[in-house]
């Protein structure tokens, strides 16, 4: 379950160089399943999902997309920026 997109500085800086964004995500939702979600709520191709546990105990998922500029179109449509 996709909680909602996690955004800094430098996540905003990742989705225009690495054409990629960051959400927090449930703690047992799995890299596929993190995957198959955001390409069936927002149809988007996902080329990889990285997680990983915060400081805080919540988990995060690092997600490039396949399209180019497809992460700043995303993060527009989601009021990011």
């Amino acid at each position: 379950m996709i909680s909602h997109p996690f955004v800094t500085e430098k996540a905003t800086i990742q989705a225009e160089m690495n054409n990629s964004l960051q959400f927090i995500v449930g703690i047992n939702d799995t890299k596929d399943r993190v995957k198959t979600e955001l390409e069936k709520l927002y149809g988007v191709k996902v080329l990889t999902v990285n997680t990983m546990i915060t400081s805080k105990g919540k988990k995060k998922a690092i997600v490039v997309f396949e399209g180019a500029n497809t992460a700043t179109e995303l993060a527009s449509r989601l009021g990011i920026f």
